[in-house]
């Protein structure tokens, strides 16, 4: 990725929460609930899985810019859905840390070294599919950016869903 793809990259990463409050603006309350099937997750329970993810990210941003080489601890997005009742936790909270997590993360990637961009770090087993080798931060940016894109997919899905289900 060239300097103007990853700008481009990072200001996409930047306006995450914006997208994703639009796209939770479209879903009324009364459908956060639904699960479209058991196993998957309400749009309650989406959005607290992308604070934890966020949160848990940013500190992997860092850890690759400020201290490349070092391992990073992975998690199980399930396993924490479940030990930490994602059903009971507040989504408005969890939004406002996506939020803070995002924003002073885009300020830290807009201000990074280019060099930085090609660090990596250790990704300890079980390391996630797409991970793969070579963990970098500009392979972290592009995972992040996505992730926002690929859950917006997701809670559509669940609101489509639950809107069949309502009829």
């Amino acid at each position: 990725m060239n300097r103007d793809e990853r700008r481009e990259m990072v200001e996409e990463y930047g306006r995450g929460f914006d997208v994703l409050t639009a796209a939770l603006a479209g879903i009324p309350p009364e459908a956060w609930e639904f699960k479209p099937a058991p196993g998957e997750w309400s749009v309650h329970e989406i959005v607290i899985h992308m604070a934890d993810s966020e949160t848990l990210g940013v500190t992997r941003a860092r850890m690759l810019i400020a201290q490349p080489g070092a391992t990073l601890m992975p998690y199980d997005e399930n396993k924490w859905a479940s030990a930490l009742d994602y059903r009971n936790q507040s989504a408005q909270d969890a939004l406002q840390l996506f939020r803070l997590a995002r924003q002073t993360t885009y300020h830290v990637l807009k201000n990074a070294p280019e060099s930085a961009y090609a660090h990596e770090v250790v990704m300890p087993e079980p390391v996630h599919p797409e991970y793969g080798e070579g963990y970098t931060l500009e392979k972290w940016l592009h995972i992040h950016t996505g992730h926002v894109r690929d859950h917006i997919e997701q809670l559509q899905k669940t609101h489509q869903a639950w809107k069949e289900q309502s009829k």
